[in-house]
């Protein structure tokens, strides 16, 4: 019989053991005692069960916890290393910047030996402006696209890059695709999508002799996509963006003559720093500049909305407001402030007199136009072209007037006649 003192400290001892394991109980050898085969030893004065306990249940229990820890810890440190690294990419100044590969999944950096092997040495020209000479391309994908050489772009990096990143995230129906940029040494690029009908005015007004006709439902949904795509600019995006430069030119037709907005957002990158400081007060083009553009007002998006003002009367026309009715001497402001003051003496005098309103259309249409989307949208022209801003609507209000007619009957009238 096994000593009560003895008996505890060598269940301290044995609860450290596995019984089973092992198959026999130990009695400590220091204390001069022999392994025995009983499993369970009592004494008169105490009564002590030694209960085997599994080794292999704490092992498996602790180790579980430990990788958990672990694999945890990695992902943290993981996830701070690739904040960390984006973080310098933003910091990076631009022409020592290497790794800015992707602003989101569909605007990345191309570099100018891809952009060279897809134009073909930039040979393909599709038109020029003031903020560059554009050039058509085909990716190694056989994605078509259109290549922008930027003129004098002097930005720091921190500022050209986030002006490039609004650009990026920018997407509409009605806005071009933008695809990416170039900035290899002293090239700066932009390229975007190709957009197949090119440019609303090779069309409109017969550029190039070109002799398709723009019908009147597609002139209808050409105002309403262009007014959608700067009410994205001005109001939805994460960024909001003044156009600057609305007209013919900057407005493409896709194969179901959709219009996309291009150029937007150049203004910004145009008139941030370097030679182009100074020129960025008047950024757009004669003919379609707000009044504000000339004095000490600040610019807003009712520039846009006047520029707005100008294209409706060109689509309604199917001319340049500079060629109608153009005396010799005469600006092309002074032509526009005549028109607008006669449209507005016909509009009060409308219930009297209807017949002007197809004498202000495209005659190519040959009265084939609807009365009442027709005096809608010159209505809306003459309001666009306010020369007090304030009385201009925004292009949220243009565009809930435009879709109030979009679904009216598509029934036509003849030379005026109801």
């Amino acid at each position: 019989m096994v000593p009560a003192a003895y008996t505890l400290s060598f269940q301290r001892t044995w609860k450290y053991l596995n019984p089973q394991f092992l198959g026999h109980s130990f009695l400590v050898p220091s204390m001069g005692l022999t392994a025995v085969k009983q499993t369970n030893i009592s004494s008169p004065t105490s009564l002590v069960s030694i209960q085997p306990v599994n080794i292999s249940k704490y092992l498996y229990f602790y180790g579980f916890l430990s990788a958990m820890f672990l694999a945890e810890l990695i992902l943290i440190l993981l996830g701070w290393f690739v904040l960390r690294r984006e973080g310098q990419h933003l910091r990076g100044a631009w022409p020592a910047e290497a790794g800015y590969e992707m602003i989101t999944n569909h605007f990345r950096r191309y570099t100018y030996r891809e952009l060279v092997a897809a134009t073909g040495k930039f040979k393909d020209e599709l038109g020029r402006g003031a903020s560059g000479i554009v050039y058509r391309g085909i990716l190694k994908d056989n994605r078509a696209i259109a290549v922008k050489k930027l003129g004098d772009i002097n930005q720091g990096g921190e500022e050209f890059q986030h002006e490039l990143s609004v650009i990026g995230r920018i997407y509409h129906m009605n806005l071009v695709r933008v695809w990416g940029f170039c900035s290899d040494g002293p090239h700066r690029m932009l390229i975007s999508e190709y957009v197949e009908n090119g440019s609303l005015d090779k069309i409109l007004f017969g550029v190039g002799g070109s002799e398709v006709l723009i019908e009147w439902m597609q002139r209808f949904g050409i105002a309403l996509g262009v007014a959608r795509g700067l009410v994205y600019l001005h109001h939805e995006c994460l960024e909001w963006v003044i156009h600057c430069d609305v007209k013919p030119e900057n407005i493409l037709l896709d194969n179901n003559f959709e219009a996309k907005i291009a150029d937007f957002g150049l203004a910004k990158l145009l008139s941030r720093g370097g030679s182009n400081l100074n020129a960025s007060r008047i950024q757009g083009t004669r003919g379609y500049l707000a009044p504000e553009w000339v004095s000490s007002l600040p610019i807003t998006a009712k520039v846009d909305v006047y520029s707005f003002g100008v294209v409706l009367l060109e689509l309604l026309k199917g001319a340049r407001i500079s060629d109608m009715e153009k005396n010799e001497d005469e600006e092309v402001e002074m032509v526009l402030g005549r028109t607008v003051r006669t449209l507005k003496e016909n509009l009060q005098l409308d219930g009297a007199d209807q017949s002007w309103v197809p004498g202000f259309i495209d005659a190519r249409l040959r009265g084939e136009f609807n009365y009442l989307q027709a005096r809608t949208m010159i209505k809306l022209a003459v309001s666009c072209l306010e020369e007090d801003r304030s009385k201009r609507p925004t292009m949220e209000n243009v565009v809930q007037v435009l879709v109030s007619v979009d679904e009216v009957s598509s029934a036509t009238v003849m030379g005026g006649a109801a």
